[in-house]
């Protein structure tokens, strides 16, 4: 497992790792590239504890991710199982075993001032968090064809995953308010969603 680990974790994450999968009694998968989430828990019909994480995802996402599903777990069986998801329980769960990690054997130093801000009050995902995504991203296998929602121009045409095309519109607080072409539906977008530029 130390092996498997080695090549999605960086290296000084992976003995604290494994202790956290053992003492959790988690059944972790690799999976495939999901588009819409980077890891998931799952109390399965048998009363295991499985986690699915994208093998995708760079050394310092995966870890981030695994610790997080983790964290849903350790919430869930301290506080019970009524508690919201990403609610207080979580956030508190997932601050405290996340803290071992944030030192810079384990991260790049340019990282962990961004990792502090954000573990002050984690979201539900490393997505929401747009100044985290992005420096996260630096660490991606480079993609050339890669950009984002809050670099395109006002009024130009994208592209998602799925093949919908969007035009972008103005930003309201955080996030991009962009119009599906084919429905005229308005649909708001992380300014760290990756797209495809069709026509500015």
């Amino acid at each position: 497992m130390d092996d498997i680990l080695l090549k999605y974790l960086p290296e000084r994450a992976v003995a604290p790792c494994l202790e956290l999968i053992k003492t959790s009694g988690v059944n972790l998968k690799i999976v495939n590239n999901r588009v819409t989430r980077h890891g998931d828990y799952r109390r399965l019909p048998n009363g295991l504890h499985q986690i699915t994480i994208n093998a995708s995802l760079n050394k310092y996402r995966f870890l981030i991710t695994l610790v997080h599903e983790i964290a849903h777990l350790a919430a869930f069986e301290q506080y019970g199982r009524n508690i919201k998801p990403h609610g207080l329980e979580w956030k508190k769960t997932f601050q405290y075993l996340m803290l071992p990690f944030i030192r810079p054997e384990v991260f790049p130093s340019k990282l962990l001032p961004v990792l502090a801000r954000h573990f002050k009050n984690p979201k539900a995902s490393s997505d929401t968090d747009a100044i985290l995504s992005l420096a996260l991203k630096q660490y991606d296998p480079q993609h050339p064809n890669k950009t984002y929602v809050f670099e395109l121009p006002l009024g130009s045409i994208f592209r998602i995953y799925n093949g919908k095309l969007f035009k972008k519109g103005n930003k309201r607080v955080k996030r991009y308010e962009c119009v599906e072409v084919a429905t005229g539906k308005v649909y708001l977008f992380q300014p760290n969603a990756e797209v495809e530029l069709i026509k500015d």
